[in-house]
């Protein structure tokens, strides 16, 4: 018999579907924090004790958050990949080592392929962490630690697919990963090093003089005039002009300035640049690290500054403009 096609719905009721949604989920999450007990922190200091990897184990939408739970352990500073237990009878279980930590995943707590690992994992003496809505279960009873993520309800309106379920699942492995990171006290750095390739990793791994500007300075001397200083700004390009005298940074002339100067002198044009310069300018050295420096431009609200090198003499200049 074929179903008849649904009819249009109004705004509103779709709304209510999805916030119906959210709602049974944050229940779901609220109910099982509030019964979080003895076993994770008897799951953490397994993990802490251990000298192998964290080897996370699930079958189906188990696996898929299994996955992201690996991912987010090892980019926060506990060694850890995922490991199909399916391939694991076709010769992955040599991926399993001795001292290694393992968690496995299954709501039900009977899911076969899972439960064939386990004669395997108590040979080799692996700790075992059972993840899993079925305290009584066959994992459960099998493992060193048993984090319950029961929850009274699935969002699907058929309360049959996974979704309230695997979103415990996700949100525990994410209280995990994030205990591990705290109590390891891995920083921001240790993380970027982790993440090269994003934003986060460039700022907290880069430093200045790998992103200033060094060549073809807009220089000029504390006695040049308003018009050969608007001449240097115009080449540089960068919206600004450098005062140095004998090598040593005098200043800073900034587009800023030179509306300053023609709203508050009557003739600017016979101004000289020490006479509307900025002086003591932000400075950062050349070897800082770029994060150190764009935290100094949002705390200050400016959007260049001058680097110097060793010598305290200029280098170049850093410009960012998104803030």
């Amino acid at each position: 018999m074929n179903k008849l096609l649904p009819t249009a719905a109004s705004e509103s009721y779709i709304l209510e579907i999805a916030q119906t949604v959210f709602n049974t989920e944050i229940e779901s999450l609220q109910q099982i924090a509030s019964e979080l007990d003895a076993e994770f922190a008897k799951a953490v200091q397994l993990v802490l004790e251990s000298s192998g990897r964290f080897i996370i184990i699930g079958m189906g939408k188990s696996g898929i958050i299994g996955k992201k739970i690996a991912a987010t352990l090892a980019s926060t500073g506990t060694a850890s990949f995922y490991v199909h237990p399916g391939e694991a009878f076709h010769g992955d279980l040599g991926m399993i080592q001795p001292g290694d930590v393992t968690l496995l995943i299954s709501n039900s707590g009977e899911t076969e392929e899972l439960i064939r690992i386990i004669p395997f994992l108590t040979w080799q003496k692996n700790k075992m962490i059972a993840l899993t809505g079925n305290p009584q279960s066959t994992l459960a009873r099998n493992a060193h630690a048993v984090l319950n993520i029961a929850v009274a309800k699935e969002a699907c309106n058929n309360n049959l697919a996974p979704t309230s379920s695997t979103t415990a699942t996700l949100v525990m492995g994410d209280a995990l990963a994030v205990t591990l990171s705290t109590l390891k006290q891995f920083m921001p750095e240790d993380f970027a090093r982790f993440h090269p390739g994003g934003s986060l990793g460039r700022k907290l791994l880069t430093k200045v003089h790998e992103v200033m500007r060094s060549k073809d300075l807009p220089i000029c001397g504390s006695d040049a005039s308003f018009r050969d200083v608007v001449s240097v700004m115009n080449q540089g390009r960068l919206g600004l002009a450098i005062i140095i005298d004998n090598d040593q940074l005098q200043g800073i002339i900034t587009d800023g300035d030179l509306r300053r100067a023609l709203n508050n002198f009557d003739n600017p044009i016979l101004l000289k640049a020490a006479e509307f310069m900025t002086t003591s300018p932000k400075t950062i050295n050349q070897d800082e690290m770029f994060s150190v420096a764009e935290e100094i431009m949002q705390v200050h609200k400016i959007n260049s500054m001058v680097v110097l090198n060793e010598k305290r003499t200029v280098c170049g200049i850093l410009q960012i403009y998104n803030f």
